[in-house]
């Protein structure tokens, strides 16, 4: 395949090539503008014929990295590839940290020189603010510009995605706020109103919208199981909803520990006295464990806010809701609990990613570590 150089003016050039014939037959001439030295015009026609030649040739556009990802969201959520809540927080990712930086480059322009840049412009003044902009963020706002790229070459839009050429910066380990003291802690909630929510999620490792969007129906007291299957989210756009779990691992069986018994059967039975009150009957299936007063989900935006301000009331500012998890995960980690099943009670996708976020509580005893992996690849010896 050949190609020609046009010299245009001082240092600009006019490449053209032919592509493929198409499917009657019929070439296609392609040309390109080139600013620099003749020599590096000839280096770039040589590297857009092989490109042809090797099927790694994309057109030309003008498409914007912003609007780009923009679209892609779009399509994500419109598509169910992602959830409304995942597709706020991706907003809010391009919004902030993507657009003012990068928004307004060309897709196909980036190189990996960019992104390394743009990871230190937001290392040091890339929020709203002005101020740095922590490495967990900018790896979640890296991998959301990742993703969208990977779109981008299967589309052929770009030959490479130069997110993974230029990795996202490391997010230092940090120990996760667990609760050291529980029976303190369980003595400082009793009588509070999220006291037997809080219980749930501390004995069962639930998040927040699956111990809020727990149905009665899918609680069996007599075998002390929770069915775990839906969870509240909720967003600007469509406001508090039910959602199904992200993987199939989200959906599962709980056994639940005498403590999380107990809050429980209170709760029915409170509920049971409260609708006594109230003339509306008994319980349904479809009935929520923990509703609003009117019997509707409540805002997880408002429990969240709720949460914090007892937790700070009660002498443990640095324990939020999810940190019941967090603190459930390691009483198993403590009690031997190999990582499977760990995971398996968690919900977590893969026992990799519960390794993965309790590495630091496994390393304090290396011996649970060895056990850990042990289990999670079936090895004997």
């Amino acid at each position: 395949m050949r190609g020609y150089i046009r010299e245009r003016g001082e240092n600009y050039f006019e490449l053209s090539f032919d592509l493929d014939p198409d499917a009657n037959g019929k070439r296609k001439r392609k040309f390109h503008s080139f600013r620099g030295s003749k020599r590096e015009a000839q280096r770039k026609l040589a590297e857009l014929i092989s490109g042809v030649s090797n099927s790694t040739y994309v057109e030309p556009t003008k498409t914007m990295v912003a609007p780009f990802v923009r679209s892609r969201i779009e399509q994500w959520e419109a598509s169910g590839t992602i959830s409304a809540r995942t597709a706020q927080r991706y907003r809010q990712l391009c919004e902030k940290q993507i657009a003012p930086q990068i928004g307004n480059k060309l897709v196909q322009k980036l190189r990996p020189i960019d992104i390394e840049a743009w990871h230190n412009e937001l290392r040091k003044t890339g929020s709203a603010r002005g101020t740095a902009v922590s490495a967990q963020t900018i790896r979640h706002a890296h991998r959301l510009l990742g993703k969208a790229l990977s779109d981008a070459m299967r589309s052929e839009i770009v030959s490479r995605n130069v997110c993974t050429a230029q990795p996202a910066p490391k997010v230092p380990q940090s120990d996760l706020s667990i609760v050291r003291d529980i029976p303190a802690f369980l003595a400082k909630l009793r009588g509070e109103r999220l006291e037997h929510p809080a219980t749930v999620a501390l004995f069962t490792g639930m998040r927040l919208g699956e111990v809020f969007g727990l149905r009665w129906g899918r609680v069996d007291l007599d075998k002390k199981t929770i069915e775990v299957c839906e969870a509240l989210e909720e967003t600007r756009a469509h406001g508090v909803t039910f959602k199904a779990p992200k993987t199939n691992a989200g959906r599962r069986t709980v056994t639940l520990p005498d403590l999380a018994f107990v809050a429980l059967r209170e709760q029915r039975r409170e509920l049971l006295e409260l609708r006594l009150q109230l003339g509306a009957g008994k319980l349904g299936s479809d009935d929520l464990v923990f509703p609003a007063l009117e019997g509707g989900p409540q805002s997880p935006s408002y429990l969240s806010k709720a949460w914090s301000d007892l937790a700070r009331r009660i002498g443990f500012p640095e324990i939020t809701f999810h940190a019941l998890r967090h603190t459930h995960a390691s009483q198993l980690i403590d009690a031997g609990i190999d990582v499977v099943t760990i995971s398996n009670r968690l919900g977590h996708a893969k026992p990799d990613i519960t390794l993965r976020v309790y590495a630091h509580l496994f390393r304090q005893d290396d011996s649970k570590a060895a056990n850990a992996i042990n289990a999670a690849f079936g090895s004997n010896s």
